[in-house]
């Protein structure tokens, strides 16, 4: 894609404007940086069209592929350059969240992107002990109804499958509602006094929610504290 313009806004879109593009940086800066990794936060993209889209990124030095020691395959990771989107991504989000906000759809609300970012939102430090298990049920579908975090000091992993563990809190909600409660539109007490959703645990865990279990970044000056 090309404009044939010298102004530095046309040939920035020359770089980021392809379908897609844009998504994968933002994988990329939220530490994306394995194929399958990529695919996950990416949803419907096609194994083609990512392989495209990385191939452009690392020729305009964006992007470099390098072998990863005692693994297979090739991680892809951020250089200086993509690094200073970041606030530019913030940004976009920011605008996002108060221009384009109406525009969401029943199917825009996807559960498994949902646990994608709610596993990327846990501050594991706010979390006392080795480790915690939290589990999720969504209450408007049939498959993947219920899902698990599983908490450690190190690292937060999300489960489809009952991972037959002690089960720490326990979330109900609908998708809609947790993920209008992730992206900042509507608050934790705001879900709870209408019923939308239920936390159930010991209150040093329920009480704090809001402080590890954080809304989305770009919130901004529209988030419900």
């Amino acid at each position: 894609m090309k404009y044939g313009q010298f102004c530095p806004i046309a040939k920035a879109t020359e770089l980021l404007g392809e379908k897609w593009t844009i998504l994968i940086v933002r994988e990329l800066l939220n530490g994306a940086n394995r194929f399958s990794e990529l695919q996950r936060g990416l949803g419907s993209i096609s194994t083609a069209v990512l392989t495209e889209r990385l191939k452009s990124l690392a020729q305009n030095g964006l992007m470099v592929r390098r072998r990863i020691s005692g693994l297979r395959g090739y991680g892809y990771f951020p250089t200086r350059a993509c690094q200073d989107l970041k606030p530019i991504i913030l940004a976009l989000g920011e605008w996002g969240m108060r221009w384009a906000k109406d525009n969401l759809i029943d199917e825009d609300y996807d559960v498994e992107l949902l646990m994608l970012y709610l596993e990327r939102s846990i501050a594991k430090d706010m979390l006392p002990g080795p480790a915690t298990v939290l589990r999720f049920e969504f209450t408007d579908l049939r498959n993947l109804r219920l899902w698990w975090l599983i908490v450690s000091e190190n690292n937060v992993d999300v489960c489809s499958k009952n991972p037959g563990k002690d089960v720490d809190v326990y979330f109900q909600s609908t998708v809609r509602a947790m993920t209008d409660i992730w992206l900042g539109h509507r608050s934790y007490r705001e879900g709870l006094n209408s019923g939308d959703i239920s936390i159930v645990g010991p209150l040093s865990l329920t009480e704090t929610v809001s402080k590890w279990l954080r809304c989305v970044d770009f919130a901004g000056k529209d988030r419900v504290e």
